[in-house]
């Protein structure tokens, strides 16, 4: 459970709640035309450019990966490769078979190279899974919709806006329609800055981070398969790191 976005979350919607609170009653800050513009028209919009499924497996991917800490580092990956290695090169490739691999990237390499194929078509074959693009796909989605929500937001400030001056007559109307005005504003920049935002940013960084990993694991398995030394191969893989962890395994 990533606790950050919890709290994060949990903080911008106490700070924005107190400050309605404190300014008065919170019932004039709800207004039902208002959300169905913002919600409506940000669903809409996301519909219309991008196919359903995509839309659907983006805010799966957004909220797993939103509100999960990713517990799994290169520095581990690394050494549960070397071990791996170390083990192939005393029992034999079958050995891995059996041995408890944490990854799941990194155990389907290994069994792989267990069932006896090329090491240059399991790097083919382990570059081609696509976990990495849904992840981009998501974040691109999500990027869309934080866009989406104040521009929808404006429209309603433009609807309300038009209410208001066609009823200048009216002055009972005028209030209802001003409220509309501002308060899809106030409801696409929420929308937008609050969740849609910084769950896309979450998701790019996760893209960088798995990208690096399933580069590594990739690199990693064909460096067993072609049964180089383990302790060479830290060496190689630690090229992956940052430099400040470099130092700090060196081996």
């Amino acid at each position: 459970m990533d606790l950050a976005t919890i709290l994060g979350i949990a903080a911008g919607t106490m700070i924005v709640g107190l400050a309605i609170l404190l300014g008065g009653a919170a019932g004039m800050f709800v207004n039902i035309p208002s959300i169905l513009i913002v919600l409506g028209g940000t669903i809409a919009g996301t519909l219309i450019r991008f196919p359903l499924s995509e839309v659907l497996n983006a805010l799966k991917l957004g909220s797993s990966n939103a509100f999960q800490q990713d517990s799994e580092s290169a520095v581990g990956l690394i050494d549960e490769a070397v071990e791996l290695a170390e083990l192939s090169r005393t029992k034999g490739q079958l050995a891995l078979d059996n041995a408890p691999i944490d990854n799941e990237f990194l155990r389907k390499g290994a069994l792989m190279y267990c069932d006896g194929l090329e090491p240059e078509f399991i790097k083919h074959a382990l570059g081609r899974d696509l976990l990495v693009e849904r992840l981009e796909e998501g974040e691109k989605i999500y990027r869309f919709m934080g866009d989406a929500a104040p521009a929808f937001g404006m429209i309603g400030t433009l609807i309300g806006l038009v209410q208001m001056l066609s009823a200048m007559d009216d002055p009972e109307s005028i209030g209802p329609a001003m409220a509309v005005a501002l308060l899809t504003t106030l409801y696409g920049a929420l929308l937008a800055n609050l969740i849609c935002l910084p769950i896309a940013d979450k998701l790019a960084s996760k893209v960088q981070s798995e990208h690096t990993k399933r580069s590594l694991v990739i690199e990693a398995v064909g460096q067993i398969a072609e049964k180089q030394n383990p302790d060479s191969m830290y060496q190689l893989l630690s090229a992956f790191l940052p430099e400040d962890q470099r130092r700090a395994d060196e081996r």
